[in-house]
């Protein structure tokens, strides 16, 4: 495929892409143009066979393929409205897959949406990465707080270790932190919390925020009030969590926190490297 056709084509995908309930899309009457369908019957049989594909891995098919109306220009300046088809870039890359790749315009569009889609993915990932790390230092800082507001409250470092524990065992079903860490293999001397899921760390933060609040607010002193309070909190956290079909203790693990921040910070190196590089 000669290099001017791939730039046409590069351009012409990009510019057929818009927005639609702020979600990148194409149009399917733009993508029939230009994947050099003539008949619009004919390009329907190819979405109708992206949208069997699409079923088949198990993929909401309305997330994909939004049925919709467009304007389009008829003879002597005039307009009529049409059916058509938003596709996502999934769609659109269900469709080229199944295309015809000895047509050079199906070939690009096979190879342009696979791209596009794992570069979605990967950020997708990067953002979900991202996340989990914050909630992690959230966590961290969460019980950092609580460490302050208790020893001034009559609690050592042995005591809040104590109230943390019951906090943990109270959130997990009766599983204690130790419990919790054999049952999910992490290896000794890590925290719990670096091997937990974004929703469980942030369940656990909130819990210590509330008991932070509480403590105060309460005016609470010593291991006993303020460990009651904390096992209330992780109490009343775990409610919701089961009320929403969530059981933190059968949550399986997640990556090495630490291994993600190592990846996360070495992505940002690299990117900060083709940036300089690129000037």
């Amino acid at each position: 495929m000669k290099k001017e056709l791939i730039l046409e084509l590069f351009r012409q995908f990009e510019d057929a892409c818009y927005l639609y309930n702020k979600i990148e899309c194409w149009s399917a009457r733009d993508l029939q143009r230009i994947l050099g369908y003539t008949e619009w019957r004919n390009f329907l049989n190819a979405v109708e066979k992206a949208k069997i594909a699409c079923e088949n891995v198990g993929v909401a098919v309305p997330d994909h393929f939004v049925d919709v109306n467009k304007m389009i220009e008829i003879g002597k300046g005039g307009q009529r409205e049409v059916d058509d088809v938003a596709l996502t870039r999934y769609a659109c890359y269900l469709i080229a897959q199944n295309g015809d790749p000895s047509k050079n315009e199906i070939a690009f569009a096979q190879t342009y949406f696979a791209v596009q889609t794992r570069k979605q993915e990967i950020i997708e990932q990067r953002l979900l990465d991202v996340d989990r790390v914050s909630a992690r230092d959230k966590l961290s800082k969460s019980e950092k707080k609580l460490s302050g507001i208790i020893y001034e409250r009559g609690v050592d470092d042995r005591g809040f270790a104590i109230i943390r524990s019951k906090g943990d065992r109270a959130l997990f079903g009766g599983y204690s932190t130790n419990e919790m860490k054999k049952k999910l293999a992490i290896p000794d001397g890590r925290p719990l919390a670096d091997f937990l899921p974004t929703l469980t760390i942030k369940a656990k933060d909130f819990a210590t925020e509330l008991t932070s609040h509480n403590a105060i607010e309460k005016d609470l002193r010593g291991e006993n009030q303020i460990s009651s309070e904390h096992v209330e909190n992780n109490q009343a956290v775990r409610k919701i969590l089961i009320e929403r079909g969530v059981k933190p203790e059968a949550l399986p693990p997640a990556d090495d926190v630490r291994k993600i921040q190592r990846k996360l910070d070495a992505d940002e190196k690299k990117l900060l490297k083709d940036a300089k590089r690129k000037k």
